[in-house]
């Protein structure tokens, strides 16, 4: 295991993970299923501000940390977490709750389309600095997501969409190493031992598993070939040790998940209620399923965690957070 590798244990990743996510996570999902989720509808403003600074701590020296090349970490009290990932969660409450009182005002420009790129525009520029376009990219169909579900009218989306597309052109050219991706995507085969690397070895992964896969803990990739197995690679890393099998067992699961949040926005009355599992639901699996489109070569790579499986406790608490919110909702209504 990379852990044993990097850390002289082979659980280092799995024990940090079930201390610093799955048990915070655990917690607040139970503290926020308990707290009537209107009570967010309220401070949703607040909320978004705070994540906004916090968005903006990450280029403050000495608070922030940068990594990679990318600066998308916060240090505060001797503890680490990365702000885009609350910066999604509110992000979807302050939409919910904005769109949950426009009614049919919502398809006047001055009261929907206006504000909302205004608010989406300033969260991407923060993100584009960091730089993290596939966080960006999340962030963009959890806002497009939410204001489709509110009713919005088509042209404002369409207007939406094309300058998302035109930014994200600009981006992707000032970047030669976004441009790299591109490539890789269209030719995976330019390049294998430099640009297009990670896609292969990823696709060597995949394809290796078959049917059953290799068994558990036998993967060979994870050992020095794949890059970032723990993290926006490890979808390559079940499928090659448990197979098609395990991977049609992970996809059903957030298929699953995406039926049970529907379920539920379909059974709640309360339009902030409904925008807002509608938001969680998009958040999770459409992130999920970028991430798996990405790493089986159907989508540029992207560098964004796999929902619930991939490394990083700040994703983990803010997932359990949002749905700790719709399960209030889902005993509400």
């Amino acid at each position: 295991m990379e852990g044993q590798k990097k850390f002289d244990s082979a659980y280092y990743y799995l024990n940090k993970q079930i201390l610093y996510g799955v048990l915070p996570g655990l917690f607040l999902f139970f503290l926020l299923s308990k707290i009537d989720y209107r009570f967010w509808k309220k401070v949703s403003p607040f909320l978004l501000f705070a994540s906004l600074v916090l968005m903006i701590l990450v280029f403050v020296p000495d608070i922030g940390i940068g990594l990679k090349g990318a600066s998308r970490w916060v240090s505060i009290g001797g503890f680490s977490f990365q702000p885009a990932e609350i910066l999604k969660l509110a992000l979807v409450i302050y939409l919910a709750a904005w769109f949950g009182g426009r009614d049919e005002r919502i398809k006047n420009w001055a009261y929907s389309l206006a504000p909302f790129f205004v608010v989406l525009s300033f969260a991407g520029l923060l993100l584009a600095m960091q730089p993290d376009v596939g966080t960006l990219a999340v962030v963009v169909l959890i806002a497009l997501g939410i204001y489709f579900a509110a009713g919005s009218s088509l042209k404002h989306l369409a207007v939406i969409v094309a300058i998302f597309l035109a930014a994200t052109a600009g981006l992707i050219f000032i970047e030669p190493y976004r441009l790299d991706r591109i490539k890789t995507f269209v030719n995976p085969s330019v390049d294998p031992r430099g640009i297009s690397y990670q896609l292969n070895q990823s696709l060597i992964a995949i394809g290796s598993g078959g049917i059953f896969g290799n068994g558990y803990n036998e993967s060979t990739q994870k050992w020095g070939f794949l890059p970032e197995v723990v993290n926006d690679s490890i979808f390559a890393i079940v499928v090659e040790e448990l197979g098609f099998v395990g991977a049609t067992l992970l996809v059903g699961m957030f298929v699953f998940l995406s039926h049970t949040l529907v379920s539920i926005a379909r059974n709640t009355s309360d339009k902030f209620g409904r925008l807002l599992v509608m938001g969680v639901n998009i958040w999770i699996i459409g992130q999920a399923f970028i991430n798996i489109a990405a790493v089986s070569g159907l989508a540029p790579l992207t560098g964004i965690p796999l929902p619930f499986v991939s490394h990083g406790g700040t994703a983990v608490m803010a997932l359990m957070a949002g749905l700790g919110i719709v399960s209030n909702i889902a005993k509400q209504n």
